[in-house]
């Protein structure tokens, strides 16, 4: 144990937000010297062995970090780093196709390290939403004590200065509670960022939503006209009108009926006597020409 390491012990310990924890009662050592754990004087709630980890020494004082904080940034840091020769790894890949080979077995242990990340968040996520869930009780326990003192204010139970010692008090609670809060909060929307990271470089490219949409609307509009063309009857030979086309149809007059007087009737005529006068048609000459001739 260096001499650094000595002068830590009897020192104030406080949190990062400069409550008074308690102080440093000794150090519990490996066999090589170096400090595994410390043990601080809590007063009423014992001696507690933290680990020494999350004490940074600034001063004459003693500070602790939180268990979760320091997993967080050591989840965040080492993911930010895998993810970074992943990238750096599939860029290689790209600029020469003969090294694929090789970095894909680099690649396997990358994605295997993610795998184990992925469970130490799913642990380091649990104890966030244990540690809000405390803190929120705690916001209402300051809360309820401030609104006590107020009603003992009003009903002169207690004196203004008591009162403000109390506003005071509580208001540094609320505070604290407050930026633990949002640093919780900040930590897990960086913790999911990285997440969604993971997934687009590890995941296989998905089509565009929207060149999905179009090649499958052409499919659909191609089927459709194929059935539409298999399925329409064959043009007629015929021309045909359309209801929207004038035709023109001269209107023929009905002829009247005829009336009585209008009526008449053709006798024949009595046949003529043949005589030596009576012409003779040319047919008639023709017909004794070709009986004389034969």
């Amino acid at each position: 144990m260096t001499q650094d390491d000595i002068e830590i012990i009897g020192k104030n310990v406080k949190d990062m937000y400069g409550t008074f924890m308690g102080k440093v009662a000794g150090t519990i050592t490996d066999i090589d010297g170096s400090i595994q754990s410390v043990g601080i004087d809590c007063g009423s709630q014992g001696l507690q062995q933290i680990q020494y980890e999350q004490l940074v020494v600034q001063g004459d004082v003693v500070i602790f970090i939180p268990k979760w904080r320091l997993d967080s940034q050591r989840l965040i840091r080492e993911k930010q780093l895998t993810l970074r020769r992943l990238k750096a790894l599939i860029d290689i890949v790209s600029e020469n196709d003969d090294m694929k080979e090789d970095a894909e077995i680099i690649h396997e242990k990358y994605k295997s390290k993610l795998v184990s990340l992925d469970e130490t968040e799913s642990k380091i996520k649990a104890k966030l939403e244990a540690r809000l869930t405390e803190l929120d009780e705690q916001m209402k326990s300051a809360k309820m004590l401030l609104f006590d003192a107020k009603v003992q204010f009003k009903s002169n139970e207690i004196s203004e200065t008591t009162f403000e010692t109390v506003k005071s008090c509580t208001n540094e609670v609320i505070e604290h509670v407050t930026h633990e809060t949002a640093e919780i909060t900040n930590v897990k929307s960086r913790i999911s960022d990285l997440g969604l990271e993971v997934q687009e470089i590890t995941s296989p490219p998905k089509p565009d939503i929207q060149e999905s949409a179009v090649s499958y609307l052409e499919t659909n509009e191609q089927q459709s006209q194929q059935v539409v063309q298999t399925s329409l009857p064959e043009a007629p030979t015929e021309p045909v009108t359309t209801p929207s086309e004038h035709v023109e149809v001269e209107a023929t007059p009905i002829p009247e009926p005829p009336t009585e007087s209008e009526v008449t009737f053709a006798f024949p005529e009595p046949p003529q006597q043949v005589t030596a006068e009576t012409p003779k048609d040319d047919n008639d000459n023709d017909w004794l020409a070709r009986m004389e001739a034969q």
